[in-house]
């Protein structure tokens, strides 16, 4: 696949089933992420690849977070399920380091930016994702659990895998309606 149809068609996939990038795919997703915009050479990321019994462990992750922000009894049923939905995820956060040139939103931007590429990366060689954020993301039991600390930006889950049905066309946008000209 070109890059420019990489570009033009990558979409959202939220069925995802195996099987899951492994082997040189997934190596080639992790060096992807490596290529993300990274003003001074920070690294300002890590990741968590979660598949086969760490979808349970996270499971058990979502339900504590839901105890812990006092949540419904749906959101408690549902809470070990939404890891299920994907033979793997890998979490992605923000590794922050002081630096005068460099802010704390730059290196989330950053990391946001290697979720991206893992993502094309994946699309790119036939398998399937999505990214995703929430309540979950933002929770430091979450986060901990996961071996982040508390002041570590989890900029979100991106599930992977392969598609059970075939691509949508993606939507078709105006770039007027999100471009103009400042000559």
């Amino acid at each position: 696949m070109n890059a420019i149809d990489l570009l033009l068609n990558r979409q959202s996939q939220p069925r995802l089933q195996a099987p899951a990038p492994a082997g040189e795919a997934l190596q080639i997703i992790q060096q992807a992420a490596l290529r993300a915009p990274d003003h001074a050479g920070l690294t300002p990321w890590q990741f968590v690849i979660i598949e086969g019994d760490g979808l349970e462990r996270l499971g058990q992750l979502f339900i504590e977070s839901v105890k812990a922000r006092g949540g419904d009894q749906e959101s408690l049923a549902r809470a070990p399920l939404l890891p299920k939905r994907s033979p793997m995820i890998i979490a992605a956060a923000t590794r922050y380091t002081d630096h005068p040139k460099v802010p704390r939103v730059e290196q989330v931007q950053s990391a946001a930016c290697a979720v991206h590429a893992m993502q094309m990366a994946a699309f790119a060689q036939g398998f399937s994702g999505i990214w995703r954020t929430g309540s979950y993301a933002q929770c430091d039991v979450v986060k901990q659990g996961l071996g982040f600390s508390s002041d570590e930006e989890l900029v979100g889950f991106l599930y992977l895998g392969s598609s059970p049905i075939s691509p949508r066309q993606p939507p078709k946008r105006s770039a007027d309606d999100y471009f103009s000209h400042w000559r």
